[in-house]
């Protein structure tokens, strides 16, 4: 069974940094695609970061361009997504997404690219 699992969610003051993990089992998670999505309330989910299969690679909503960085562990089969600078609206349930690739330097941030989806984990950013 294909699974990705998050961690690392929870409450954060603006400025503040979190960092999310994101392990896959039942599939070796750097021979796909990888991502990050997000989802607010009321809002449609939000594509903010994928890394090639190469590594090579990486991609960033401009919403967290220079705030967050994606990064993975080929022996630990999984991805993070550290968030540094945190702001309230980035508060959303955070998702870790894989796919296909097309290319193995290549990756995007919409829905279409990924069939597989975590459970999510919240994270909130307040005072």
């Amino acid at each position: 069974q294909f699974r990705l699992e998050e961690s690392g969610g929870g409450l954060v003051q603006p400025g503040g940094s979190l960092r999310l993990s994101c392990a896959a089992s039942g599939f070796t998670l750097h021979h796909q695609t990888t991502g990050w999505f997000r989802q607010a309330p009321g809002k449609e989910p939000e594509g903010i970061s994928c890394m090639s299969t190469s590594g090579a690679v990486t991609q960033y909503a401009d919403s967290v361009k220079g705030r967050f960085t994606i990064s993975r562990d080929n022996a630990k089969n999984t991805v993070y997504l550290q968030m540094n600078s945190v702001k309230p609206e980035d508060t959303a349930v955070y998702s870790c997404v894989a796919g296909e690739p097309a290319d193995p330097d290549q990756c995007g941030i919409d829905v279409l690219d990924f069939d597989l989806w975590g459970q999510g984990t919240q994270v909130t950013v307040s005072s």
